[in-house]
């Protein structure tokens, strides 16, 4: 499917960038192939809806290879095994499961130590630049490691074959799968359903924020050194698209994120628990194996518990429904503005970090107790305005004791108003995914109705897993009305099955009982009927 991107990303998203420098001291390149650049690549990133904008092919930048190719893999092989790299047990090949992979070449056992690809050979923020006095720009504003490293790839990549990672760049996929490519009309056609569509809009946004704020910045300041040409819109979501699906954060290295050539050719499966990370004994990014493999099967690393949605958002690919154990659905529960306390329970909640939407993660095996604190405040009355604190308190997570709290007067309304809202997402989806089958793709160039029909795709593979985590919350809260609200039905009929079991012994045991007891039994036998008459009414 994807070319899965391979790496863990525990971080959230750019940060901003620091305060910068009033002023700069003039620097100059010394690589005159600086000055030989490609032709200017045109933006085509749209936060619009315009039918025109979401109709154009993307341009692709002028370097790279698709994303399935192998045309450059052995290069990139030779240059690793020159540089440093260590006799493999892998080999990049063509696969089922994501384009390309590292694919065994010969046994590997359960436990096995491999990869060890030496720091010499790792992109991190500190690595030297093919144009120093780039480089040295970045360092004295502060350029924080995301956008530095999303510059440093660009600046790299125009060097072509002048710059040391000149292999490694000729090998990453031209155009990666991800949702920086997806144009906004795509988004709101194919992810309309999904919380996922804001999450992809807000990414967009802050990678073409970043850009603007660096070409404002420095780029617009120093154009001798990041020409438009060469440092555009569309080179940084290029960048910014091989960082969200190729970084990795190297726990064992104070959390360093880094870009790891030939690790970085992993692939994802949900079935193995085993991530990257560096080896101080052997002085090497390495992996062990959690399962061993036979020549010719593809070996695969796990990016981290993430949903499907995660895993679309940066990786451009989504796992088979029900093969994701750590799938979630995101459920947005808002306050309504209707509510006579609807100002007050809005302070608790930006007190407490929150807004008056918020989204919970769900997932099949259940959901955060956050969300349930949520919902007691949002259905909390005039009288418990004492308590909204608390429980906007718990609905963030900031609570010391972090226990969970329950409210049983309005626990049934806290559950229908979950339930709501469950039901609400479950249409959206089902009205999606029943319009897909006749949706008109728009579109006339056989390219781009493959790309449209790869992203419908993908948008049915998400909302379908999606849609089936909320089928599955949606029966248990059903199931906890159900009880709530027939509690003291339950319990009466019980009883009342026990006493008349009870009452057919007591008249089958009369019959052998002598005349003596038999009054005292026969009053006995008149009492419980008396308490069963009395309990089924």
């Amino acid at each position: 499917m994807a070319e899965a991107c391979r790496i863990i990303l525990n971080t959230t998203f750019l940060p901003s960038l620091h305060s910068l420098h009033k002023t700069h001291k003039k620097v100059s390149c010394s690589q005159p192939f600086l000055h030989k650049r490609h032709p200017a690549i045109q933006c085509s990133i749209s936060t619009s809806s315009d039918t025109k904008a979401a109709a154009k092919v993307s341009e692709t930048v002028p370097w790279g290879c698709d994303i399935d190719s192998l045309e450059n893999a052995e290069a990139l092989q030779k240059w690793l095994s020159d540089s440093g790299l260590p006799p493999q047990k892998m080999a990049i090949q063509k696969v089922e499961v994501g384009e390309r992979g590292l694919v065994a070449l010969k046994n590997i056992r359960k436990g096995e130590m491999l990869l060890f690809v030496p720091p010499s050979l790792v992109i991190a923020a500190d690595s030297e630049w093919s144009c120093p006095e780039a480089g040295e720009v970045l360092k004295q504003y502060s350029v924080p490691d995301w956008p530095l490293l999303a510059t440093y790839l660009i600046s790299e990549a125009s060097f072509e074959k002048s710059s040391r990672w000149s292999n490694y760049i000729s090998a990453l996929p031209r155009q990666p799968y991800s949702l920086l490519y997806w144009t906004r009309a795509e988004l709101d056609t194919y992810l309309e359903a999904s919380q996922i569509r804001e999450r992809a809009i807000e990414r967009i946004t802050n990678v073409t924020g970043t850009y603007n704020d660096l070409r404002l910045r420095i780029f617009s300041k120093y154009p001798h050194l990041f020409p438009e040409e060469v440092f555009n819109m569309e080179t940084f979501k290029w960048s910014f698209g091989i960082l969200f699906s190729r970084l990795v954060r190297l726990p064992s290295m104070d959390g360093r994120v880094a870009l790891v050539p030939w690790a970085d050719m992993l692939n994802h499966s949900s079935e193995v628990e085993t991530f990257l990370d560096y080896d101080k004994s052997s002085k090497g990014v390495v992996f062990t194996t959690d399962r061993p493999y036979q020549p010719g099967e593809q070996v695969f690393i796990s990016y981290g518990r993430k949903s499907n949605g995660e895993l679309l958002l940066s990786y451009g690919f989504v796992p088979r429904e029900g093969t994701n154990p750590s799938d979630s659905v995101e459920l947005s529960l808002s306050l309504k503005k209707s509510d006579k306390c609807y100002k007050e329970k809005l302070e608790a909640l930006k007190k407490h970090g929150l807004s008056v939407s918020q989204c919970f993660p769900l997932q099949v095996t259940g959901w955060p107790l956050e969300l349930m604190a949520y919902a007691y405040l949002a259905v909390s009355p005039p009288s418990m305005s004492r308590q909204f604190e608390e429980m906007a308190a718990a609905a963030s997570n900031k609570t010391t004791t972090n226990k969970k709290i329950t409210y049983p007067d309005i626990e049934e309304q806290a559950l229908q108003f979950i339930l709501d809202s469950c039901e609400l997402s479950i249409s959206k989806y089902t009205k999606f995914l029943q319009a897909s089958g006749s949706m008109d793709l728009d579109v006339t160039s056989p390219k781009q109705l493959n790309r449209r029909l790869f992203l419908k795709q993908l948008a049915v593979d998400l909302c379908s897993s999606e849609r089936r985590i909320l089928f599955r919350a949606q029966y248990v809260k059903k199931k906890s009305l159900f009880l709530l609200q027939h509690d003291n039905s339950y319990l009466s009929v019980m009883h009342s099955m026990f006493i008349i079991i009870n009452c057919w012994l007591v008249k089958a045991f009369i019959s052998s009982l002598p005349w003596q007891v038999l009054n005292p039994v026969t009053n006995l036998f008149c009492h419980i009927r008396l308490v069963r008459s009395w309990l089924l009414c």
